[in-house]
């Protein structure tokens, strides 16, 4: 239940912006069809991106939900990361490229946007909503972050569902700032060249968030530890056990709330085969209560120097 709420509170960030998006897609492409301005197209295209987006983020969380079968024994997790990626990539190019395109489309027409109050009043209402839509993002993030500083939890995270939605409401509200600016130089100077640059400005925004979103998702999917408090925990658990020695300690999230944990102890006393499975036994009950994450815990003994052969051919007699 207590994953199901976690996941089901991540997914928050993700809705919210998702919702707020589609609807000032709309509005930001009537206000570019209105007035004719290449500034409020590239916003309408940022949108539009953002808005699918979030749909990826959606389905890949879906897909991160099924359950492991005999092609994929440890589950499907790793799917939202793939799909935090395929945003990353939609972003770059859709996002990114295209609202490139448009603000060098409109430096070489020169065309001058009509009736600015009308992208006034639409860029205004999206701040607002871009606002409101980071506000909810943000408190997610801040409840998973702790007390580091907000860039170092922002990589460090290992959720997508909430890093991807505040690096793109932040890049919508910088995308918001540089049209505005960008049509009141426009009509203030009467050179159409501000609007172009200011499309041109947004699709640079748009590909540097890419490219981060781009890095983070790359490193996830290749495999994270956890986070090194968790690391200490786990090693303290091990030092509390009479005999016992952590020789190595392997940690990899399979997905936002799946880890696999891989130990290799050492003992230092000679211990009989039944009495070393009670350690195996004790030590994964109490790593596994440090963090309901921790779903897979696999932990690999080995004797002390003077007592390896010893132990191994009792293992062998057992066998």
């Amino acid at each position: 239940m207590a994953d199901s709420d976690t996941r089901r509170g991540s997914l928050v960030p993700v809705v919210a912006a998702m919702t707020g998006n589609l609807v000032i897609a709309a509005a930001k492409f009537i206000a570019a069809f209105v007035t004719g301005s290449g500034a409020m197209l590239a916003e309408g295209i940022h949108s539009v991106a953002d808005t699918a987006n979030q749909a990826l983020l959606l389905f890949g969380d879906w897909r991160s939900r099924q359950p492991s079968d005999r092609q994929h024994p440890y589950g499907y997790g790793r799917e939202l990361y793939f799909w935090s990626l395929v945003v990353a990539v939609v972003l770059f190019g859709a996002g990114g490229g295209l609202s490139i395109y448009q603000g060098v489309e409109h430096l070489r027409l020169a065309v001058m946007p009509r009736d600015e109050a009308w992208n006034f009043a639409v860029l205004g209402v999206a701040f607002v909503a871009e606002g409101a839509a980071l506000r909810v993002a943000w408190q997610h993030f801040r409840d998973e972050a702790g007390p580091h500083s907000w860039w170092q939890s922002f990589r460090d995270s290992k959720d997508p569902r909430i890093f991807v939605p505040i690096a793109e409401d932040v890049a919508a509200l910088l995308g918001v700032v540089v049209a505005a600016a960008g049509v009141y130089l426009t009509h203030r100077l009467r050179m159409p060249v501000f609007d172009a640059a200011a499309s041109i400005g947004i699709g640079a925004i748009l590909a540097g968030v890419a490219v981060l979103l781009a890095v983070e998702s790359r490193s996830l999917l290749v495999g994270e530890r956890a986070d090194p408090a968790l690391l200490r925990r786990v090693r303290d658990v091990v030092r509390r056990e009479p005999g016992a020695d952590l020789a190595a300690l392997l940690t990899v999230h399979i997905g936002p709330e799946q880890i696999s944990a891989t130990l290799t102890v050492t003992m230092a006393r000679r211990q009989t085969l039944g009495a070393a499975m009670e350690v195996v036994e004790r030590l994964k009950t109490q790593i596994g209560a440090l963090d309901p994450r921790l779903i897979r815990i696999v932990i690999e003994l080995r004797a002390a120097a003077r007592s390896r052969r010893r132990f191994r051919r009792r293992a062998a007699d057992a066998r």
